[in-house]
C-alpha cells in the first residue's frame, strides 16, 4: 500500500514537473516586411529563438511599415526588424537624426521597445545602371537635376518623409516620377524601361543588375539601423535570446547574404542557418543548440507548401463568399421592395469597392488584428456589392404584367417571391455570385500582406526575390481555382434556372 502511494506520488511530480516544463516553453510570433533583407533577418531571428528552445511562429511579408508596426502594437507579433532611420522618419516624424536611445524615449509611450542594434546602416539609396552613369557622368544625386532620366520608385518611398517629396526638394529634382513595387523596380532598371530609382544600400540585387549608387553628397537620408522591434513587456528570455545579435553584422556581411538569396537562389531559411552555424559561438550557441535549426533539407517540399497555400486560399475565399451570399441575398430579400432603401444599401456596398483592397486590409489590422479574420471580413466586404445589386435589380425589375397576373390569380407577397420574382431572377443573381468570386479569389492574394497566408504567400516573396517562377507558383493557381469556380457555379445556375 505503501509502495503505491509512493509511485502515485511520484508520477504526480513527474506530471508537475512535466507541465512546468512545458509551460516554460514560449511561443513568439516573429514577423518581416515584404522585402528581401526584412524576411531574411527575421528568419535569422526565428532560427536564433528555436535553437535556444523557443516555439516560432512566422507572419513574414506583411504589407509595409505600417502594418508591421501596428500589429506589433497590437500584439498580434511579438517582434519584427526595423530600422532607426523608419522610425524616426515615417512612423514617430522626430526631426533630425535621433539615435536609438531617442527613439526609445518616444516608442516608450506606446509600449514599444527597440532592442540593440545588429551593427549595420542600411541606408536609402538612389541608383542608376552602372554603364549609364559611365555615359552620362553620374556620381552624385545632385547630377540627376539636368538629366531627363525616367525615374520611377517605390510606393512608400514616394510617401515617406524621408523619401520622394523631402529629396527632391534637397536636390532641386523636378523630372515627373512614377511609381512601383520595390521588388519589380530592379529587373525594370535592368530591362532600360525605368533609369533611375530607389533602392536598399546592402541590396544582393545591386551587385546582380550592376546598379550604381549614387553619392548623397548633401547627407539628405538619415541613417537606418537595423534592430529588432518588440513590446516593452517582452520577457527578460526572450531579450536575453537575442542578445547575441547585437553588433552581428556589417553592410558588407549583410550584402554578402542578400546576395545569396537574390544571386546565387538560396532561400532565406537556408543562408539564415548557414550564417547561424558559422556564427554559433558569437551567438552563444551550443552544438546542440544549432542542431535544432531548421534547415532547408528539413522543410517539404515546395509542392507540398503550395498545396497548403492553396487550402488556406479555399479557405479564406469560401469562408468570406458563403457569408457574402447569404447575409447579401438576406438583405435583398429584405429591400428590394422599398426603392430608396435598396438604393441606399446598392451606394454603402458600393462604398466599399472604392477602398484600395490593401489600405482595407491595414485599417482592419486595429480593430481584428492580423491573420484569417480580418482578411475574411474584407473578402466578404469586397464580395457584398454584385451579390447585392445584381439580387435587388432582378426581384424588383421582376416583368410587372407576370406581377399582376399571380396577383389576380391569388398568390400572396410570399407566394409571388417564391414561385415568380426568385425564379426569374436566378440568373442575375448567380452571375452576381460568379462575379463575387472571382473578385474574392483575386483580392483573397493580398491577405498574405497581412498574415493570412493562401495563394499570395509565393507571390508576395517572390516578388521581394524578382523570382518569375515562385510568382506564377501563386497566380497560377488562383487563375486556375478562379476559371473552376466560375464553371461550377454556372452548372450550379444551369440546374436549378427554370427552363427557358
Amino acid at each position: 500500500m505503501i509502495a503505491k502511494r509512493i509511485v502515485i506520488g511520484l508520477c504526480l511530480v513527474w506530471c508537475a514537473l512535466g507541465s512546468v516544463g512545458a509551460a516554460a516553453v514560449q511561443t513568439v510570433t516573429v514577423g518581416s516586411k515584404n522585402f528581401g533583407e526584412s524576411y531574411l533577418l527575421a528568419e535569422i531571428a526565428a532560427q536564433v529563438l528555436e535553437a535556444q528552445g523557443f516555439r516560432v511562429n512566422r507572419k513574414l511579408g506583411l504589407g509595409g511599415t505600417l502594418i508591421c508596426y501596428e500589429a506589433l502594437k497590437n500584439a498580434e507579433i511579438d517582434l519584427y526588424p526595423e530600422y532607426t532611420g523608419t522610425l524616426s522618419q515615417a512612423v514617430l516624424n522626430l526631426p533630425g537624426n535621433p539615435d536609438r536611445t531617442q527613439i526609445n524615449q518616444v516608442l516608450a509611450d506606446q509600449g514599444l521597445e527597440l532592442l540593440a542594434e545588429y551593427g549595420f546602416n542600411n541606408t536609402y539609396a538612389i541608383v542608376v545602371r552602372d554603364e549609364q552613369a559611365q555615359q552620362l557622368g553620374l556620381r552624385r544625386i545632385g547630377d540627376l537635376h539636368q538629366q531627363n532620366l525616367t525615374a520611377a520608385f517605390s510606393h512608400e518611398f514616394l510617401q515617406r518623409e524621408d523619401g520622394w517629396p523631402g529629396l527632391a526638394q534637397r536636390y532641386n529634382l523636378q523630372q515627373p516620377i512614377k511609381g512601383i513595387e520595390h521588388g519589380l523596380a530592379y529587373q525594370a532598371i535592368a530591362d532600360g524601361a525605368i533609369d533611375v530609382t530607389d533602392a536598399y544600400s546592402t541590396d544582393g540585387e545591386l551587385q546582380r543588375y550592376q546598379l550604381r549608387i549614387l553619392q548623397d553628397d548633401l547627407g539628405y537620408f538619415p541613417e537606418y539601423r537595423a534592430a529588432t522591434l518588440v513590446q516593452t513587456s517582452a520577457s527578460p528570455q526572450l531579450r536575453q535570446a537575442l542578445a547575441g545579435l547585437h553588433n552581428m553584422l556589417d553592410e558588407s556581411q549583410v550584402q554578402a547574404l542578400n546576395g545569396k538569396v537574390a544571386l546565387q537562389g538560396q532561400s532565406f531559411q537556408q543562408v539564415a542557418a548557414d550564417f547561424i552555424r558559422a556564427n554559433a559561438s558569437r551567438l552563444g550557441l551550443s552544438e546542440q543548440d544549432t542542431a535544432k535549426i531548421e534547415t532547408l533539407s528539413g522543410q517539404s517540399p515546395w509542392v507540398g507548401q503550395l498545396w497548403g497555400h492553396f487550402m488556406r486560399h479555399l479557405q479564406l475565399t469560401g469562408s468570406a463568399l458563403f457569408a457574402a451570399i447569404a447575409i447579401g441575398l438576406g438583405i435583398s430579400l429584405l429591400v428590394y421592395r422599398r426603392q430608396r432603401l435598396a438604393e441606399i444599401v446598392v451606394y454603402l456596398c458600393g462604398l466599399m469597392q472604392t477602398i484600395p483592397s490593401l489600405a482595407l486590409l491595414a485599417l482592419m489590422i486595429p480593430l481584428f488584428g492580423i491573420g484569417f479574420l480580418p482578411a475574411i471580413i474584407a473578402l466578404f466586404l469586397y464580395s457584398l456589392l454584385p451579390i447585392v445589386r445584381n439580387a435587388i435589380t432582378a426581384l424588383a425589375n421582376t416583368d410587372p404584367t407576370l406581377v399582376r397576373v399571380s396577383a389576380a390569380l391569388g398568390l400572396s407577397g410570399w407566394e409571388q417571391l417564391r414561385y415568380l420574382r426568385l425564379p426569374l431572377a436566378t440568373p442575375a443573381i448567380f452571375a452576381g455570385i460568379r462575379t463575387a468570386a472571382v473578385i474574392s479569389i483575386g483580392t483573397a492574394t493580398l491577405a498574405a500582406f497581412i498574415g493570412a497566408g493562401g495563394l499570395g504567400e509565393p507571390i508576395v516573396v517572390g516578388l521581394s526575390l524578382n523570382d518569375t517562377n515562385m510568382i506564377l507558383r501563386g497566380a497560377i493557381p488562383a487563375a486556375v481555382l478562379a476559371i473552376v469556380v466560375e464553371l461550377v457555379f454556372a452548372a450550379l445556375e444551369r440546374r436549378v434556372s427554370p427552363p427557358r
